[in-house]
């Protein structure tokens, strides 16, 4: 959820802004800052409300609040209501966009890897391991584990932020449906290249995301039509 509202946060940050084609980077600045800040927000309020719950429950609740969210968009004329909203125009050459986009991906890969890099090294990660191996014993050690789950959650959603604000700005349209079911797309994608590339280490995601593309383009290639089945027997 925070992966899509971002996308239409960037957008109210560069249309705030009065824009020449010369001014696009500032305004795009401006509402990737505001996607992940708004979604760093969002993050801590609804972590203080589902992380009391666990299991199946936790899950219902999450995606009870990003249908709930995908209302809201749907509802509201000012971004564009059911109809979506369309990004700004990059202001540059065609062929220079995917360029841009590519290295803004790539830099804003760069960055969350060495943030995560010195998180492991802390004590903040050691709490999570923690939790992740059995919550029950680490509350009996003396850890907050719904604090802890709360400030990993915030900081994923910033990350998140950025990274929709990008993809929002790189398609150039976005709609109320993905907000409301991202798990159809991005949310399955995300656990499923985690899980390949192996949970708990800091390359795992990494080398996960670039198994699923090499799949997922393979079977695009030759098992045209069939290609989501695939992809589903691949995350069972």
């Amino acid at each position: 959820m925070y992966y899509d509202v971002a996308e239409y946060t960037a957008h109210f940050g560069a249309v705030k802004i009065d824009y020449t084609p010369y001014q696009y980077f500032s305004g795009l600045s401006l509402g990737l800052l505001l996607a992940a800040l708004g979604s760093l927000v969002l993050a801590v309020i609804f972590g203080l409300i589902v992380f009391g719950l666990r299991g199946p429950y936790f899950a219902i609740g999450t995606l009870g609040v990003a249908i709930s969210a995908g209302e809201l968009v749907g509802a509201w004329d000012y971004v564009g209501g059911g109809g979506g909203i369309t990004m700004p125009t990059y202001p540059g050459d065609p062929d220079d966009r995917a360029m841009f986009f590519y290295a803004l991906c790539f830099t804003s890969a760069i960055i969350t890897f060495i943030f995560l890099k010195w998180l492991y090294s802390t004590r903040f990660q050691l709490a999570l391991n923690a939790i992740r191996d059995d919550e029950e014993k680490a509350e009996a050690m003396g850890i907050h584990t719904n604090r802890y789950k709360t400030i990993a959650w915030s900081f994923a959603a910033f990350f998140l932020g950025i990274s929709g604000g990008i993809f929002g700005n790189m398609t150039g349209f976005i709609e109320p449906l993905e907000v409301a079911f991202p798990t159809v797309t991005f949310g399955i994608f995300m656990v499923l290249m985690v899980l390949l590339g192996g949970k708990g280490t800091l390359w795992g995601p990494i080398i996960g995301a670039v198994l699923f593309h090499v799949i997922k383009e393979i079977t695009w290639i030759y098992l045209l039509g069939w290609q989501w089945v695939a992809l589903g027997a691949l995350i069972i």
